[in-house]
């Protein structure tokens, strides 16, 4: 990446709901990481984004040259209170900006910010096995495989799996939380 492409990594804006929901929709549309069927409206979107700041949960994306080309957020991974220590994460980025870094430079900063709230553990629940990229991109920022679920999803006609993969954060299960982030 040249430094003009060098990625302005920040939190979200309102005004970046309309890059963000277009990245999403072809995600959509046209690839298995998410396993929904139709890109959801901007009210949503803009429902979604709320809730995780609101959870003060961070929301960032990557922006080249004044344009949004990625973002990525971490939510809760489950709402029971024994979860309140373990994060799931969400990178998408735009497809003409893939292979630049904005997925490595998104995820790696959402994983600095959870790890400053207190967070103990990161889960990526990726949608299909085959897709190589995200696999790659969280084992090079320290994830290992925790699970494979077969053929949990259909879409585009074919079965899907969902790969699980986690990774500690801080201390990780080494001592007990300092923090209680969520209670």
């Amino acid at each position: 990446m040249t430094a003009s492409r060098t990625p302005l990594i920040r939190p979200a804006i309102e005004t970046d709901l309309p890059a963000i929901r277009a990245i999403y929709a072809d995600a959509v549309l046209n690839g298995c990481a998410s396993f929904e069927l139709d890109p959801p409206d901007a009210t949503e979107m803009a429902a979604r984004m709320a809730k995780i700041r609101e959870a003060g949960m961070p929301w960032l994306v990557a922006e080249v040259d004044g344009c949004v080309l990625g973002y990525a957020y971490a939510g809760a991974y489950r709402p029971r209170p024994a979860y309140r220590h373990t994060v799931e994460n969400s990178v998408y980025v735009d497809p003409a900006a893939k292979g630049l870094g904005l997925g490595r430079a998104l995820l790696a900063a959402l994983i600095d910010e959870v790890t400053a709230l207190g967070f103990r553990q990161m889960l990526a629940v990726i949608g299909d096995s085959g897709n190589a990229a995200s696999i790659g991109l969280h084992t090079a920022l320290g994830f290992s495989h925790a699970g494979l679920l077969r053929s949990v999803g259909w879409k585009h006609g074919r079965w899907l799996d969902s790969v699980l993969m986690q990774r500690p954060l801080g201390d990780g299960d080494t001592t007990p939380p300092a923090r209680d982030p969520g209670r």
